[in-house]
């Protein structure tokens, strides 16, 4: 037997094979939030204008409405033989109100349908991610604030490089948020376009109203081109760019703190709320939870990945390559949306040792800069000599295994003759960190600035 929603011109109906790979609902029933709610809106626009009667109208959204409180009541069945979520609505609306359900499908397709479904699917779950997003800089902040003083290493290369603060180095990942953020921010004024109404492809000889259904649905505005409302996808790939790039900065942030919690570091600890132990040795605490936040950008990735892989190489205006566009975008909003709990649960949760850290921001002569710096400014040499002098300076600490701070006078005369006992006051690293006090720089009144300005940003008052 045909499908009855679409068969007429089948005799028969689909081969096994081809229901199987055909069917979506299994994934697209995701959508039965949106569906309706755009039926909803459709239906009352054909009223307003004339194409369908109120009557048909009322019973159709009223209709409409029992199915929803069966999906969300977990009584509805979903049928794999009506493909998706569309035709399975339908065809149990046929079932409460009879014919007059047929009426709704008037002056639209399932092309123009879930183009609408999934704009407003993927608009509800950017804005759920940059709530989530703000919770997160939001924890960073507070323990920015924190410790605004905690010296700890600066590095590059994963080298001891300048002393910084704990709270400097949370804060950078504020900033990469903040971008991320805004990014998901241009990504949803961009999609705010209502594809509804535009029908299979070429429109519809009917007098609908595209801007009504539009405000109806919070959309700016319709879609100016039916054959491009049914067709673009390029809302989920710059959703999917947005989530891939924050997905990154998490791993990021996830690589650090599996580092500073091994023995080796020790900067930071997690308690058991995030950490697991072994089945084999008893004295292990793993960052299960980072390292899961680290290994799984790499779907989101690969979602973006996919999709681009999908598109590229489709003419205008739909194709059924297209019902391939939903799994790898669920999984992968999913997937950043658990990440980010679980990141804002770390962050939280970490305690930094500030000793360790105070300790290792003094290791491999990491004050090295400030004494050039200070060669330059007193002592009026150019960069490259105080450079120069600087390195020769530190080799002789090194040859006598001690810190910078540590030389004496002497030491430091016998190298370059015009250096007085005030070169001292630049060698600690928490005079380090004191000193950096440029627009963005470590030194911690910057870092309480900073974290409070943010704070306040983010609607979080502090003291």
């Amino acid at each position: 037997m045909s499908n009855k929603m679409w068969g007429g011109r089948f005799a028969e109906g689909p081969d096994a094979a081809l229901e199987a790979i055909n069917a979506s609902i299994d994934f697209d029933r995701r959508f039965y939030a949106q569906d309706i709610r755009g039926s909803q809106a459709h239906v009352a626009m054909l009223a307003d204008n004339g194409i369908v009667s109120k009557d048909d109208a009322r019973a159709i959204s009223e209709g409409l409405g029992k199915v929803l409180d069966e999906i969300e009541g977990g009584t509805f069945t979903f049928s794999r033989a009506l493909e998706d979520i569309h035709l399975n609505i339908e065809s149990r609306l046929a079932e409460i109100i009879g014919p007059a359900a047929g009426r709704l499908h008037t002056a639209r397709s399932r092309n123009d349908q879930v183009a609408t479904d999934f704009r407003l699917y993927v608009r509800d779950a950017v804005d759920a991610l940059d709530e989530q997003l703000a919770g997160l800089q939001a924890a960073l902040a507070e323990k920015a604030l924190t410790h605004s003083a905690t010296v700890m290493p600066g590095f590059t290369h994963l080298q001891s490089a300048q002393p910084v603060t704990f709270g400097h180095h949370l804060l950078a990942y504020v900033e990469m948020l903040g971008r991320d953020r805004g990014r998901f921010t241009d990504a949803r004024n961009r999609m705010n376009e209502n594809p509804l109404g535009a029908a299979a492809l070429a429109g519809t000889g009917f007098p609908i109203d595209r801007f009504a259904t539009a405000k109806a649905l919070d959309f700016a505005r319709p879609m100016a081109n039916s054959l491009d409302a049914v067709s673009a996808r390029d809302f989920v790939l710059e959703v999917l760019a947005a989530a891939a790039i924050a997905s990154t900065h998490l791993s990021r942030l996830a690589e650090e703190i599996v580092i500073w919690t091994t023995p080796q570091f020790g900067f930071v600890k997690l308690s058991d709320k995030f950490t697991t132990g072994s089945s084999i040795m008893p004295q292990k605490r793993n960052p299960d939870a980072a390292e899961l936040v680290r290994g799984k950008t790499g779907r989101v990735i690969g979602a973006l990945v996919g999709l681009l892989t999908v598109i590229k190489g489709l003419p205008l205006a739909y194709s059924k390559d297209m019902q391939e566009d939903k799994e790898g975008t669920f999984d992968a909003l999913d997937t950043l949306s658990v990440c980010l709990a679980a990141m804002t649960g770390m962050v939280r949760d970490m305690e930094p040792n500030s000793k360790v850290m105070r300790k290792a921001a003094g290791a491999g002569y990491a004050t090295a800069t400030d004494l050039a710096d200070w060669l330059v400014r007193e002592l009026k040499l150019p960069f490259r000599e105080a450079h120069h002098v600087t390195g020769r300076i530190v080799a002789r600490a090194s040859e006598q295994g001690i810190a910078l701070e540590k030389l004496r006078l002497e030491d430091l005369t016998a190298i370059e003759p015009k250096i007085t006992d005030q070169v001292f006051s630049v060698l600690g690293v928490e005079k380090s960190v004191r000193s950096r006090t440029s627009y963005g720089g470590t030194a911690p009144p910057n870092v309480r600035k900073q974290a409070r300005g943010w704070l306040k940003k983010l609607g979080k008052g502090v003291a």
